[in-house]
């Protein structure tokens, strides 16, 4: 339990959360980037055609995303348990402390989405 009886400490824990937040989009983004590589590639290939099974590129994209899906629940649990650290006087009235929790498993939400699209796509 904190003694400082600050705020800044509860929005402090905030940014963190926010900054896996990014961390996470950013992986997801990469996985996206990596599995549409695959795809690219395929098409400037002569021919031109996709090839009838899934490329490495695919598979290291999925895992990728999985990964910053993952990473965006886990840190909206890590931020949970710290809150329960915190004393009332270290979170501002009426500051609604679940608004970035709720953001973080919307973007898991979206990266699972995500992840069933190509799956389904891929197959």
């Amino acid at each position: 339990m904190s003694d400082l009886n600050d705020p800044r400490v509860f929005f402090a824990a905030e940014r963190t959360l926010l900054a896996w937040n990014r961390t996470c989009l950013t992986l997801m983004a990469f996985g996206f980037a990596v599995e549409r590589f695959g795809l690219f590639l395929h098409m400037i290939a002569p021919g031109g055609r996709p090839p009838a099974e899934t490329g490495m590129s695919f598979w290291i994209g999925l895992v990728f995303i999985s990964l910053g899906a993952l990473l965006s629940v886990l840190a909206a649990v890590q931020f949970k348990a710290v809150l329960k650290t915190l004393k009332p006087s270290e979170i501002p009235a009426g500051y609604w402390v679940n608004m970035s929790v709720i953001m973080n498993i919307t973007v898991a939400g979206f990266g699972v989405a995500l992840i069933a699209y190509l799956f389904l796509q891929g197959h």
